[in-house]
């Protein structure tokens, strides 16, 4: 199969020094919902191949931090106030391995690898989406804010319920440079919610597929 041709996303990020298209999805989101701030600190999960983490570092400057997560080794460079960390999502434990940190922002542009099969897809798709959301819940203050790619299917209701129960206001943003054949899209929530609510894994289970949903990077 021949490699897909970049486009004029792809195109913008070499040129502007960035390591995927991805990072113009992140801008358009910050543009729309305000969820980065200076300042911030930044949780950001299935941080490889770290254009989501630079473009979050660049916007809450050298005085914020941002932390990503990832399966994969990341060996780019990136600014002093920022590091992307080897690690698995999924099985984090985050006292253990974040220790006391608080983070303002829990981002996640994670996706399943992708077997072909829409339901299977959508299904891994909507357990790692409530993965993060867990880990923003667990992490974020009042008044924090998330956001997370999904695969719309079946379970994309409730992944939105979910996000309504711990967050004040949603967006449903999908940006220009997905792509047009993609049925991804981004759930966005803003200002945590400061009541306790219900763990997120509690308000609506994933349909049943075969296999952990490993991390396709992008």
């Amino acid at each position: 199969m021949s490699k897909r041709p970049q486009d004029h996303w792809g195109h913008k990020a070499r040129k502007e020094g960035y390591a995927a298209r991805s990072v113009y999805k992140l801008e358009e989101i910050d543009r729309r919902a305000r969820i980065l701030k200076h300042g911030g600190r930044v949780l950001d999960l299935g941080a490889y191949p770290g254009s989501w983490t630079s473009y979050a570092a660049q916007v809450v400057g050298p005085r914020g931090k941002v932390l990503g997560l990832d399966l994969q080794e990341f060996k780019g460079t990136l600014p002093p106030h920022a590091e992307i960390r080897t690690g698995d999502v999924l099985s984090l434990e985050l006292e253990k391995e974040l220790g006391p940190a608080s983070f303002d922002t829990v981002i996640s542009d994670m996706a399943p690898d992708t077997t072909g099969h829409r339901f299977t897809d959508q299904a891994r798709s909507f357990r790692l989406f409530m993965r993060a959301l867990e880990i923003a819940v667990a992490v974020l203050p009042a008044g924090g804010n998330f956001v997370a790619k999904i695969f719309v299917g079946e379970d994309f209701h409730a992944a939105q319920q979910a996000v309504r129960a711990a967050f004040e206001e949603t967006k449903v943003i999908k940006p220009p440079a997905s792509r047009t054949e993609s049925y991804e899209t981004f759930v966005v929530g803003m200002r945590r919610r400061g009541k306790p609510t219900a763990p997120p894994s509690s308000l609506a289970e994933p349909a049943v597929v075969s296999g952990p949903p490993r991390i396709k990077k992008s």
